[in-house]
């Protein structure tokens, strides 16, 4: 039976995003049911084989013909085929709930005790000893979770819980905003670093006024290393010069190595030749180092457990 469009009242055609809304919260409710009754052909087996009332299933197909305005069954008394109709659209549906099935074995999988995942952001400066100490620490309890990890500066991880891209991240300057949680976690001192031929280069420690004069190497606006770096030089009396910006403090190091300039820097994780460095006696040079998640979210079985570990190293979270 060649297929026919129904004179039945039919939805007007797609004219913007709100008629695509909403033709699809009609149909996604039946689209199971259609494919139930394709594979069976016939309503009364399909009702069974769903655990739904044939009448059920009966008007949940009218009612699916009536909003298409398009025949999908020809029907032969208790038994059904598909129209050409009928089977293109059980293509796509098909596929959609193949999608849709697989998605929730993810967030399934993702949200398990065991073997979930947490995703984790935490600052480059972190990522050499830090994270890799706390992961190898977290997993002999919990081998099978899975990690996506994410290096980036302050701002852009705070940004990523927000559209929950993820679940916790390792930041500083410890955030202050409505919609996040926050947690102090440890306090990592900052030096000046010098080149190793610099006229400071003999000292252990010094003043930050002392390098007034000098040139800067510094992480962009925007990181919260900068946003420190150029508070404390304002505590300090001064406004520093910035010979270089750049994403990433160890390349900073590099650059004091090869003279040009000077830089406040977290301790490296290995001694980097070429350089000195510098206790800062005053002001005081540190950075408190916390951990954030967005506010109200439900946190599955696997973030959970991390977040309580993290909270758990407070005080003596570095190395």
């Amino acid at each position: 039976m060649a297929h026919q469009h129904s004179s039945r009242g039919r939805l007007s055609p797609f004219s913007d995003t709100e008629d695509m809304a909403d033709m699809s919260q009609l149909l996604a409710p039946r689209l199971a049911y259609f494919a139930g009754v394709a594979r069976t052909e016939h309503v009364t087996r399909a009702a069974r084989e769903m655990g739904v009332p044939q009448s059920t299933l009966s008007r949940a197909m009218v009612r699916l013909e009536q909003d298409l305005g398009v025949d999908l069954f020809a029907r032969h008394g208790r038994t059904v085929s598909l129209t050409p109709a009928g089977r293109t659209f059980l293509a796509s549906v098909e596929r959609a709930l193949a999608e849709v099935e697989r998605a929730a074995e993810e967030v399934r999988a993702d949200a398990d005790p065991a073997t979930g995942k947490v995703a984790f952001g935490f600052l480059h400066t972190m990522g050499a000893e830090t994270v890799p100490g706390l992961l190898q620490a977290f997993r002999a309890d919990h081998p099978r979770v899975r990690f996506s990890l994410v290096q980036n500066y302050g701002e852009a991880m705070l940004e990523g819980l927000r559209a929950g891209e993820l679940d916790l991240c390792l930041t500083s300057p410890v955030p202050d905003a409505p919609d996040l949680v926050a947690r102090r976690l440890d306090e990592q001192k900052l030096r000046l670093v010098v080149p190793a031929d610099h006229r400071l280069a003999t000292r252990r420690r010094i003043r930050l006024a002392e390098a007034a004069e000098e040139n800067f190497v510094t992480l962009e606006p925007g990181y919260g290393l900068r946003r420190i770096t150029d508070d404390l030089c304002r505590e300090a009396g001064f406004r520093p010069r910035i010979a270089f910006e750049g994403e990433e403090a160890e390349t900073l190091r590099g650059l004091v190595a090869a003279g040009l300039g000077v830089a406040l820097l977290p301790p490296p994780a290995v001694p980097r030749p070429g350089v000195r460095e510098l206790t800062v006696t005053a002001p005081r040079a540190a950075r408190e180092i916390g951990v954030a998640w967005l506010a109200d979210r439900p946190d599955t079985p696997p973030v959970a457990a991390f977040k309580k570990f993290l909270l758990s190293r407070r005080g003596t979270l570095l190395p």
